[in-house]
């Protein structure tokens, strides 16, 4: 047992083909529809139809620079994230706490650890992750975590209903940076 499962009950490692329509099912759950309201990441308001697919999970789980985490529970998946290898910086992304365990720290747990493997895995100084603009409550949370706003946005992609179905005509991803010491 690692620290990090002694000191918080949870247990980390890599997804496989048999995750993906529990993970496609965890992260829907945390941002779209009404189940997502249980919890305070929803996207409901702003974004309609899906967050992601089991194309796109499968993609991160076979990516040759990436690999998406599962964070367990008493063998249940309650979170997950992608972390991939860019270069001087990792990428975090794809970051899902199921909402009936929402604001109890897992999510700062997950966070953490993805850190921890990313600098000991690939020796990167950065972590970098896009977060839609117009969610300041998440953004604060990061904020609180040591990410800062770079002001360097990106289109969302609107007409492309893999990403959702946007309500409202000002969405773009901004870059959020953390150097990780």
């Amino acid at each position: 047992m690692d620290s990090v499962t002694a000191t918080t009950g949870l247990t980390f490692r890599d997804a496989g083909d048999a995750d993906v329509a529990e993970l496609v099912a965890l992260i829907e759950s945390a941002y779209r529809g009404d189940a997502s309201r249980a919890g305070w990441t929803t996207e409901a308001d702003i974004l309609e139809g899906q967050r992601t697919d089991p194309e796109g999970v499968i993609e991160v789980i076979k990516g040759p620079d990436s690999r998406l985490q599962v964070v367990e529970r008493d063998g249940r998946i309650i979170a997950c994230c992608q972390l991939e290898h860019r270069g001087e910086h990792a990428y975090f992304g794809m970051f899902a706490v199921s909402p009936t365990v929402q604001g109890g720290g897992v999510g700062k747990i997950v966070l953490a650890e993805a850190e921890r493997q990313a600098r000991e895995t690939w020796g990167v100084t950065e972590m970098h992750m896009t977060v839609i603009s117009v969610r300041e409550d998440l953004i604060a949370w990061y904020e609180r975590r040591g990410y800062r706003r770079t002001g360097r946005t990106t289109p969302f992609p609107y007409g492309d209903e893999r990403f959702g179905v946007p309500q409202r005509d000002d969405l773009e991803f901004e870059l959020l940076v953390k150097e990780l010491g």
